[in-house]
């Protein structure tokens, strides 16, 4: 058949409106990750044949390998032999030193995400407005940084330990407190309890209760761990607190330091040689039933407890810690120094009988959620590596890689009610991504070996986060001690 030039051109013509409209029908996309390896974490297993669309910072759909020819992407990463999780959460952050610490503070944001940590939960220091407005500044895309959580300033009572506080001592500060917490859309409540009298404690938590603000504290040395439970707290910070309910003599060890017949070190002491298995797993299961988590915060206690042993003035992490930051730390280092034997055996005994909680309480059904006390005062927790650290010991000391995850993942998130957005790698949700070189639930350190993040759907491939790293290094290394 001979066709002419004209009818050649017009056929031509013909299959490129053909191939718009075809084009035309496809659904728009940002960016594919295809023929990786995914992980659900919830499930805890390993899924192939599967690529991730994502379109602006949410994931548009989880595919079959085969439907890709449905989609449009301005950008297709192929990641052979490399694994998809959802970006990392670190739920017990601070930021503080005051004002002069400011942009120290500031700097920590990225080095999260040079570490994989998409999101913190800020569990107040004396910077809450600076950090209200960091939270707004992020989930504007006017601040690169993890997606930030924060109860802002905490409850304490007069006089209080720690700055940055709101001070309370009637049920009526109690309510103008929470007034203006909730002014602030502050995400959750914290309390402290270092001069809070144990009955404004608990009206801090019954009127947050009232309000349906969530709840994160500190347990009074007065109080039982049943009646905070009771009262509806919604996480206790800092797994050494459960060790009260471990013994068959905690009302009684209560009672004596509430009558200031026993101080609160001795009665830990106390608790410790009196623990019982069995009066801890029954603790536990009270725990959970009320909804009750836990943030462990093992991965400084570990630091603390072995001061004497670990020299952590080399650390390679410490060379992204501004200098006003590091000078934060001299107090706990300090503290340490000053305890004979016998305190540090106490305080590793302590540690060690805290840490060995861990799979019983995932055994009886206690939400775990991964967080670190990172930031300033906390000696050699570093920001953004603490978190690979506190789930390498959840893992050292009775959780699977899968359950190490879901705390780093998916706890912190249904804790906070935004299940709904974040925890996985499914349609809806956030396009926080990590793309990493191994797998997470064969090997835990996998989490440590980045490829790429992937933060409100913007990539961070290895290029961009090694320079992150160099330019805070080259940056604190200019900053200056008070």
């Amino acid at each position: 058949m001979n066709i002419s030039f004209k009818q050649l051109g017009g056929a031509m013509l013909a299959l490129g409106l053909l191939s718009a409209a075809h084009a035309a029908d496809k659904i728009a996309a940002d960016l594919v990750l295809t023929k990786a390896t995914l992980i659900d974490v919830a499930g805890g297993k390993a899924v192939t044949g599967k690529s991730l669309v994502l379109k602006g910072d949410t994931i548009l759909a989880v595919v079959d390998d085969r439907q890709l020819s449905n989609y449009a992407a301005s950008m297709t990463i192929s990641l052979p032999g490399k694994y998809l999780m959802p970006g990392l959460w670190d739920t017990h952050v601070h930021f503080g030193g005051g004002p002069a610490l400011i942009e120290e503070n500031k700097h920590l944001l990225q080095l999260y995400l040079a570490y994989g940590i998409t999101a913190v939960r800020d569990c107040s220091g004396d910077l809450p407005d600076t950090v209200l407005q960091w939270r707004d500044q992020v989930n504007q895309r006017k601040l690169e940084g993890p997606t930030i959580f924060t109860s802002a300033a905490k409850l304490e009572g007069y006089k209080p330990l720690w700055k940055g506080t709101i001070e309370v001592g009637t049920p009526e500060e109690v309510s103008r407190a929470l007034d203006k917490l909730q002014g602030q859309k502050v995400d959750f409540v914290k309390i402290t309890e270092n001069t809070l009298r144990p009955e404004i404690y608990l009206e801090a938590l019954r009127q947050a209760r009232e309000r349906g603000m969530r709840t994160s504290g500190h347990i009074p040395v007065q109080l039982t761990l049943a009646t905070m439970f009771d009262a509806g707290l919604g996480t206790v910070e800092h797994q050494s607190y459960l060790l009260r309910a471990s013994t068959p003599r905690e009302k009684e060890l209560t009672a004596l330091v509430a009558a200031g017949k026993l101080t609160g070190k001795e009665a830990v002491k106390q608790s410790l040689d009196s623990y019982d298995e069995a009066t801890a797993r029954a603790s536990f299961r009270y725990m959970a039933a009320k909804g009750t988590a836990v943030v462990p915060t093992l991965s400084v206690s570990r630091v603390v407890a072995y001061l004497d042993q670990d020299d952590h003035t080399h650390d390679e992490a410490l060379q992204y810690i501004g200098k006003g930051l590091r000078a934060t730390y001299d107090w706990r280092v300090q503290r340490a120094a000053q305890d004979d034997a016998a305190a540090i055996a106490q305080r590793k005994a302590v540690f060690e009988k805290s840490a060995s909680l861990l799979p019983i309480l995932q055994q009886e059904g206690v939400s775990i959620i991964a967080g670190t006390d990172a930031g300033f005062l906390n000696s050699y927790d570093y920001p953004g590596q603490a978190l690979h650290d506190e789930i390498g010991l959840y893992v050292n000391y009775g959780l699977t890689p899968a359950q190490a995850l879901q705390t780093a993942v998916i706890n912190g998130p249904r804790f906070l009610g935004t299940l709904d957005r974040y925890g996985a790698l499914e349609a809806g949700k956030a396009a926080d991504v990590l793309v990493l070189d191994a797998n997470p639930l064969q090997d835990i350190s996998a989490t440590r070996k980045i490829r790429s993040v992937i933060s409100h759907g913007h990539v961070y491939d290895r290029a961009r986060l090694d320079k992150i790293l160099a330019d805070t290094k080259a940056w604190a290394e200019k900053t200056t001690a008070p």
